[in-house]
């Protein structure tokens, strides 16, 4: 079995992402890799330097954008922010981070709540290319209407154009925003806790593991996180029926931010 083989050599465990997601990237990776059959995609990733490389770029779709879900954003700024105001130091982990937006997003909210010079932040995520284009911190001129609009609705103080300046056939972030941020390779499926963090987002990752592997995910989260520390899932994700359901409180449900609850 492919996902079988890769976890062998590579130690990149998907044995545990969802069947039906699995399975439409694997078809993508198909296609545009021009294999016939799962078994010519195998040989390829087994034996071809560049091959597992590539699966990873389909196995890892991203599917994200700047402030996407703008009532999560606005639910971290009015209900989490307050809190994390009273530390004198910040440790968050951005999981999944994908190609950043997500790790700028809430850069600039920290900032304008006059957070982020106190911040560490941990953006984490699987994939080396998306880890490397986070850095770089240019996204596409295009996308920058829909982000500025998601931005003003989530709370945004400022004009969004302030943060970036076009450069590079893209918008380029303010270098700035990142200058507290550590970017790491980081498996939610085989990796462990790295730190004691206030506040985890990780969004729109859970839906494609199944129940074994979420729990699995909420636990390294609940013993990450410091005494009543905070978690913020995707829209579509819950914790409800999880081992971990009641050891976290929901602060805003309808935008899924949570608080834990014991230690």
């Amino acid at each position: 079995m492919l996902v079988e083989a890769v976890y062998l050599k590579y130690n990149y465990d998907f044995r545990d992402y969802t069947g039906a997601s699995q399975k439409r990237r694997v078809l993508v990776a198909m296609r545009e890799m021009e294999c016939a059959t799962v078994s010519e995609l195998q040989s390829r990733v087994l034996h071809e330097p560049n091959g597992f490389a590539q699966l990873l770029q389909y196995l890892t779709i991203p599917v994200t954008e700047m402030f996407r879900d703008p009532d999560y954003f606005l639910a971290v700024r009015e209900q989490v922010a307050p809190f994390l105001k009273t530390y004198p130091s910040l440790k968050i982990w951005v999981a999944g981070c994908s190609t950043g937006e997500e790790v700028y997003s809430l850069a600039i909210l920290l900032k304008e709540e006059g957070l982020l010079e106190r911040s560490i932040i941990y953006a984490t995520d699987i994939n080396p290319e998306s880890l490397d284009a986070a850095r770089r911190g240019v996204f596409p001129l295009d996308r920058m209407r829909l982000y500025t609009e998601n931005y003003q609705k989530s709370g945004g103080k400022a004009a969004f154009s302030d943060y970036y300046t076009a450069a590079y056939g893209g918008a380029l972030f303010e270098r700035s925003l990142m200058e507290n941020v550590t970017f790491a390779d980081h498996s939610l499926s085989t990796d462990s806790v790295f730190s004691e963090t206030h506040f985890v987002s990780c969004r729109n990752v859970l839906i494609y593991f199944n129940r074994r592997l979420q729990d699995r995910v909420l636990g390294l989260f609940h013993d990450s996180l410091c005494h009543r520390g905070f978690l913020g899932l995707g829209s579509k994700e819950s914790i409800d029926f999880s081992s971990y359901a009641e050891r976290f409180e929901p602060i805003a449900k309808r935008e899924r931010v949570f608080r834990k609850v014991s230690p």
